[in-house]
């Protein structure tokens, strides 16, 4: 009788066991509904893939940090997780070039359509580009990130080409975009890949050159560091000469497991996050993937301060280094700093037009937004928090050096270049445009760029009698 009670017993036992494992899940799985349907307004079990539209609640809920070194190129994964800035892939994936710097690894699809071709740029096409029929009309895209992201999204998007194609000569025309652009890329950049590529028999009917931010933010780093201001950038150069000089720090070499670590867990985690089948599981494993991305963004952090502490006793240092800088000594003062960019960054540009025009090519320069430089926009408390660092480095290179810049486009349009002012073009933007405290746009910013793009250059073609 007592074994038969104890037997009973166990058995309520169990059965409450399981009943709160049951609730524990129910409440578990009824408070991750409610969590999805906050963040992206949508029902978990019939959700579609999280896309521009819901992107704006999770921005509103991230802060990103990342500098223009992080070569940004993609906002989101396909569930919606903010992963701006961070590399899945290789770590460092640029190479030191010998005319240009430094490209980008050659490597397998970047993503669907795009690779990192031979000569090291983001580009459906290897280099140079060889014109399978003459009715084809390849347009060259120069810059930094954002132009490089602008290419990509005009591949995408065809707005330049819909919007050429109103004009005649255009109508019927197949339109090849070649982006020659890659994160950190400045003036003389720009300039060197033109020649270089013309001289090796790449074809350009158009070329538009977004630049202005890299040119001044460039410019202060490289003088902080003692390296002339018309070399590469140092952001990324040195790391590279550091690697190959083998002058990493202890505290650089740790920070770099640590972001190893982070990047296969999160490989591991969003594989997890894609074939969630219950709320409960979704919402933990994107709080888990959350972390890993912070973590990985703090130990980045750390490494950037190393480098740039190598980067410093590294200055003017040449004969303790396989790769030779001209020197910036002593540093330039500010107003000569600036001055000294600013007359460089026109001179480059004219340069640019004057052999475009001698190759029958056109050309347009384009002067990027960028949150720094004060204009009429109204932000949202959300996109404050994403779009501006009270430590960033590029604040006080933009608002002083903008200003510079801006004062030689009346120069520049005298000597014949097509010169597009887009400080303001997302000032009347509702929604938020930016994706980080650098320089980078959301698919809303983009577009805004690219309708930008496409306007002025077909008003000015206009102008020129093309849309008879």
């Amino acid at each position: 009788m007592k074994k038969l009670m104890i037997l009973k017993n166990s058995q309520e036992l169990w059965k409450i066991i399981l009943i709160n494992i049951i609730l524990l899940f129910v409440f578990l799985e009824l408070g991750s509904l409610g969590w999805y349907f906050f963040r992206y307004k949508q029902f978990f079990y019939t959700r579609e893939k999280v896309t521009e539209n819901h992107q704006g609640e999770e921005l509103e809920n991230q802060k990103e940090n990342e500098n223009e070194n992080e070569n940004i190129n993609t906002n989101t994964n396909p569930m919606g997780i903010n992963l701006a800035g961070i590399r899945l892939e290789d770590s460092i994936i640029e190479r030191l070039h010998p005319y240009f710097g430094y490209v980008q690894k050659p490597g397998p699809d970047f993503r669907e359509g795009f690779k990192y071709n031979a000569a090291g740029f983001i580009s459906p096409y290897d280099y140079p580009y060889k014109k399978k029929n003459n009715n084809q009309y390849i347009i060259g895209v120069f810059g930094g990130s954002v132009a490089s992201n602008y290419s990509i999204y005009e591949i995408q998007n065809q707005i330049l080409e819909k919007k050429l194609k109103q004009i005649p000569e255009f109508k019927d025309k197949e339109f090849i975009i070649l982006s020659f652009a890659t994160g950190g890329y400045k003036q003389p950049q720009q300039l060197i890949l033109l020649n270089y590529f013309l001289s090796i028999g790449q074809e350009f009917d158009m070329i538009v050159n977004i630049d202005g931010f890299n040119e001044v933010t460039i410019a202060k780093a490289n003088n902080e560091n003692a390296v002339d201001i018309m070399m590469p950038s140092t952001n990324h150069v040195v790391p590279l000469t550091n690697i190959a000089n083998n002058s990493l720090s202890t505290k650089s070499i740790q920070a770099m497991l640590k972001i190893n670590d982070s990047k296969d867990k999160l490989k591991d985690a969003l594989e997890t996050l894609e074939k969630c089948q219950v709320a409960y599981c979704y919402a933990l494993t994107s709080i888990y993937v959350q972390n890993l991305a912070t973590t990985y963004r703090k130990n980045v952090k750390i490494f950037d301060k190393e480098r740039k502490k190598a980067a410093q006793q590294a200055a003017g240092e040449t004969e303790a280094s396989i790769v030779y800088f001209y020197a910036q000594n002593p540093e330039l003062e500010e107003s000569e700093l600036y001055d000294k960019m600013a007359e460089n960054w026109q001179k480059t540009s004219i340069m640019m037009q004057q052999i475009a025009a001698n190759n029958n090519i056109l050309y347009f320069h384009v002067l990027q937004p960028n949150q720094y430089y004060p204009t009429n926009k109204v932000y949202s408390e959300a996109e404050k928090k994403i779009a501006f660092d009270s430590d960033s480095p590029f604040r006080e290179a933009t608002e002083l050096g903008y200003p510079i810049l801006l004062s030689k486009i009346d120069n520049l349009k005298q000597n014949g270049v097509n010169f597009f002012n887009g400080v303001k073009i997302l000032d009347d933007a509702q929604e938020i445009v930016y994706i980080d405290s650098c320089c980078h746009y959301t698919q809303t910013g983009e577009n805004i760029l690219s309708e930008f793009i496409a306007n002025s250059i077909f008003t000015k073609l206009k102008e020129e009698g093309r849309s008879q």
